[in-house]
């Protein structure tokens, strides 16, 4: 089961990374209307853009893949799995965008993925419950619904590669809670359907999971994608991590591999650090048009 529910997740991260260059695409084609014909109506225009709806089906199909890989596996180890969208996005965005990242960001996102494939397998997260006691996801709300507010108020001040990350990250705050909603309401699933729908838990789902889908349209349209997508990916991993232990209980190796956690955590910011001096990150997307 843990094999499948990794092949799964494999695949919805493939879907994840093309649905996020097409719709990436649309939401920047968008960007060249003029502001009079934008003004209040960009999201309405994307509908009407055939590779934007494109995209928005893709990231419906990479949704029900997860969610049959939240079924039949542990949240810590899912979304994680599902980090490898960065490495699939490189890759589509390439081809759509038809420019290749520089070797400088190359290194960065290899960092990254060495960083965050080094913790997990040291944390080895495992085990845990297949359900959620009410008053913790009381606190999870709280304390998830403040940090997308914080953000969301501090990405205002910021400049279009800075705010896109930061959006990236709220975005990715919502994603993970929506996978956690999910997976709360499949692990119903051996009391019956009935069970499932008679709970909060997979209304709550769809609806932090739209929210999140509108943010990521705002997100994708505040700057490049490569601002934006390692924020997305690797925030959904991490914070995937906290909810799999504080909320399904799933156990985390530390003890003497503290020590390689933390230098592969260090690897990783490493590399965002260097990402965000990349010229890919720091190119204004409306004056580079669909460049990469």
């Amino acid at each position: 089961m843990l094999a499948l529910s990794i092949c799964l997740a494999l695949l919805a991260a493939l879907g994840n990374a093309g649905a996020s260059v097409l719709q990436r695409q649309g939401a920047a084609a968008t960007g060249t209307e003029p502001a009079s014909a934008r003004r209040g109506s960009w999201m309405a225009g994307l509908v009407h853009r055939r590779v934007w709806v494109w995209g928005a089906a893709l990231l419906a199909v990479s949704g029900i893949l997860q969610a049959l890989a939240l079924a039949t596996g542990p949240l810590s180890v899912v979304q994680p799995v599902m980090s490898t969208e960065l490495m699939f996005t490189l890759v589509v965005g390439g081809v759509v965008f038809r420019q290749r990242p520089d070797t400088r960001t190359r290194w960065a996102f290899a960092a990254m993925a060495v960083g965050l494939g080094v913790f997990l397998a040291m944390a080895d997260p495992s085990g845990g419950r297949s359900t959620v006691p009410l008053a913790d996801w009381g606190w999870t709300a709280l304390g998830t619904g403040l940090f997308v507010a914080v953000m969301g108020v501090v990405s205002l001040r910021l400049s279009p590669a800075p705010r896109a990350a930061v959006l990236g990250t709220a975005t990715a705050t919502g994603f993970a809670v929506t996978a956690a909603l999910l997976k709360d309401a499949l692990g119903r699933v051996p009391d019956g359907i009935g069970a499932v729908f008679t709970t909060w838990q997979p209304y709550a789902a769809v609806g932090v999971g739209l929210a999140s889908f509108v943010l990521l349209q705002v997100t994708l349209r505040a700057g490049s994608l490569v601002a934006s997508q390692p924020a997305l990916t690797l925030g959904d991993a991490l914070l995937s991590v906290v909810l799999g232990v504080t909320l399904f209980a799933e156990r985390v190796h530390l003890g003497w591999r503290v020590v390689f956690e933390v230098l592969a955590l260090a690897v990783l910011v490493a590399g965002c650090v260097q990402l965000a001096r990349s010229p890919l990150v720091t190119d204004d997307p409306e004056r580079s048009g669909d460049r990469w």
